[in-house]
């Protein structure tokens, strides 16, 4: 491997191979793999990635002045004292709020009755000494004196759980330093149930942990069935019950323990079969059951807590809508879901009578919010669209009208007038239509000239809904239109658009993005090559697929801790997630079919000699979810193989995990550098401004 600021790192090529169901594959970079990991401390390995930092630090130089005009807009749209608005929860209403130049939130509390404000935590605190941290789960005992939180230091998501005396702000004890997940109270205030993770971050057991005790927690169950199952912990609306779920993508089981007596033996709700996802809420003695059982935009059901698997169909699911989430309050059933790609909430009272919450743009995202209580009179709501900053809203449930709360401010300026968004729909390749939300600024014309950024994920039935952003303002101000494509893969048009993007029809993903880029430039949204795009994750995933498809359509393409590796991945049982992704890519371990297949789209395996388009990479060397190597081996193949001369950069945050920097400012300099990467790449520098934006 050589590097200096002249030339980019070539990592060294090392002879490896492996063979199933027949099949060879060389791996040369398969060295880039440290053996010790979690632990990252091969010599070899280090080097390769501190020579990509610093050649990312030296391509990304030119274009410091860009990055920093960009970083003083992204701050100048954060509004330094903020606060969200405060939530009923007991006898006291809870809030977080943001002190100016904090990085982190503080959360407080006070009376509901009235009286001083009280700290609950401290997160600038909690983080002082900490180059990362994260607060993860944080619960309030029911009797209000304490306050359980867990916290991550490194980024590797395995979170330390506290205990906390809130009057008197100290630690009364650890509790757990393998926690991930929720924190739930049982009714008495005197344990806690908490997830663990075993070493290959596997969320395996629930454990009781009753304060004071020394020794270890018991476990209220332990998934020993499947491997890839994960265990999580949740309570009711109603707070009686808790709530211990073990599943994986596709399927799902329900345990409930009272939580006035959590030694009791779990209830167990319907034995798990595979395909079928259900959840549960309680309220009294009657269970409210989501599930796909019976239809694959799920249904919703009733039963009793002693015939707790005997179902009777409350609402049949049905083609038009799709059930979402459901929570049963003291007086009506709140039900999310969405109606043609776009979300809807509906209250059902025990009569029978629903109420559908009006919103009226075009394209919107809507969902409850928190709501803590047992009922919830006044309905927390959270709304927004690609024009209209987030909001939230009570809803007056007897009044059947919605109280605006808040809405998100933008210190620097915004008007709303200013900016336009449709929702259309382009035809890709096997006739099916797929939905695109576009956001731009007045003036923007599609006649064939302009400059587009596409967004998507396409995976895990996770929805790409149209919201605001207003760091996006960087991009629509300099001309640009943004676009996010609902491609399969996610479950924007229902649950049946979540099982034609995976396993066999994986490839209908990368196929709906290239389609749309394609239809948007035909649409005349953008010149031909006038696209960027980006990903994260499985997004980033879709990014290396589609460059390797369709490397011309794209300017420029920022691919962010890429599961780029998926042949590799999934063949190594060992790895913290492989086993429970199964069900969404295939196990190419038992399956040949499923192997070829895997191998025909991974982007590592499929880079090949040809010219791709500028790009940007990132990693995090502490990630648990896309391992490391995995990009570093992607672009040390791409510079081995690609023959072009444009820019390729890759970043490794040495000391964080999937989410990159965190802190809202830190993760602010990591956008304006993949704006900047962007922009530059269009030949738009510091001092552009788009004519339509004054």
């Amino acid at each position: 491997m050589t590097a200096s600021p002249l030339t980019p790192p070539i990592a060294a090529k090392h002879p490896h191979n492996f063979t199933h169901h027949g099949i060879t594959v060389e791996d040369p970079y398969n060295w880039l793999k440290d053996p010790g990991y979690p632990t990252v401390n091969d010599p070899d390995v280090l080097a390769y990635l501190e020579a990509e930092n610093a050649w990312f630090e030296a391509q990304m130089a030119p274009v410091a002045a860009l990055k920093d005009k960009l970083y003083d807009e992204l701050k100048g749209r954060v509004q330094q004292d903020d606060a969200s608005v405060p939530v009923p929860n007991g006898a006291f209403e809870y809030w977080w709020q943001f002190k100016p130049g904090d990085q982190y939130r503080t959360w407080m509390r006070r009376p509901k009755a009235g009286g001083a404000e009280q700290l609950v935590l401290s997160e600038p605190e909690l983080a002082s000494g900490h180059d990362y941290f994260r607060l993860g789960a944080q619960s309030i005992s029911p009797d209000g004196r304490l306050v359980a939180y867990a916290t991550d230091t490194d980024g590797s998501e395995r979170f330390t759980v506290r205990i906390r005396d809130i009057a008197s702000g100290a630690d009364l004890e650890t509790v757990t330093t393998v926690s991930v997940g929720a924190i739930v109270w049982t009714a008495d205030s005197k344990a806690i149930v908490w997830t663990e993770v075993n070493e290959q971050w596997r969320r395996i057991k629930a454990r009781l942990h009753v304060l004071g005790q020394t020794g270890e927690d018991r476990v209220l169950y332990e998934e020993t069935e499947d491997k890839g199952f994960g265990v999580s912990v949740a309570k009711s609306q109603d707070g009686q019950w808790l709530i211990i779920t073990t599943s994986d993508h596709v399927s799902s089981e329900v345990r409930l323990v009272p939580a006035s007596d959590p030694a009791a033996p779990p209830l167990l709700v319907r034995p798990r079969q595979a395909g079928v996802r259900y959840d549960v809420d309680v309220r009294g003695d009657r269970l409210f059951i989501r599930s796909n059982d019976t239809h694959v935009n799920f249904r919703i059901a009733t039963a009793s807590i002693a015939a707790p698997g005997a179902w009777t169909t409350l609402i049949a699911g049905n083609t038009q809508d799709y059930i979402t989430g459901i929570a049963a309050f003291a007086s009506y059933l709140a039900i999310e879901g969405r109606r043609d790609g776009l979300d809807r909430i509906v209250l059902r009272r025990d009569d029978g009578s629903e109420t559908v919450i009006p919103f009226t743009e075009a394209a919107y995202t809507a969902s409850i919010g928190s709501n803590l209580e047992p009922d919830a009179p006044l309905l927390r709501l959270n709304y927004a669209s690609m024009v209209t900053p987030a909001t939230v809203y009570d809803y007056d449930v007897a009044a059947g009208t919605l109280i605006t709360r808040k809405m998100q401010q933008v210190p620097s300026g915004y008007d709303a007038s200013q900016y336009e968004s449709q929702r259309i729909w382009v035809t890709a390749r096997d006739g099916v239509k797929v939905p695109v939300a576009i956001v731009y600024r007045k003036g923007f014309q599609p006649d064939g000239t302009g400059k587009l950024h596409l967004y998507a994920y396409g995976a895990y039935g996770i929805a790409m809904t149209p919201g605001f952003s207003a760091n996006r303002l960087s991009l629509l101000d300099r001309g640009m239109a943004f676009a996010i494509a609902q491609i399969r893969g996610g479950d924007d048009l229902g649950y049946q658009w979540y099982l034609d993007g995976k396993l066999a029809k994986r490839s209908n993903t990368f196929n709906d993005f290239v389609d749309v880029a394609r239809g948007l430039v035909a649409a005349g949204w953008a010149a031909p090559g006038m696209i960027s795009a980006s990903g994260g994750s499985a997004g980033g995933e879709l990014m290396g697929a589609v460059i390797n498809q369709a490397p011309d359509l794209f300017r420029a393409v920022v691919a962010h801790v890429p599961f780029v590796d998926v042949l590799n991945t999934m063949l190594d049982e060992s790895l913290p997630l492989t086993p429970g992704e199964w069900p969404e890519w295939g196990n190419p371990i038992t399956s040949k079919a499923d192997f070829e297949l895997i191998r025909s789209y991974s982007p590592y395996d499929q880079v090949r000699p040809q010219a791709y388009p500028p790009l940007m990479v990132t990693a995090g060397l502490n990630d648990p979810r896309v391992t490391y190597w995995e990009p570093a081996k992607w672009v040390a193949k791409l510079r081995d193989c690609k023959t072009d001369d444009n820019i390729l950069v890759f970043k490794t945050n040495m000391g964080a995990g999937h989410g990159g920097k965190s802190g809202r400012f830190a993760a602010l300099e990591e956008l304006a550098e993949e704006y900047a990467f962007i922009l530059t790449q269009f030949g738009l520098g510091p001092d552009h401004t788009d004519a339509a934006a004054g």
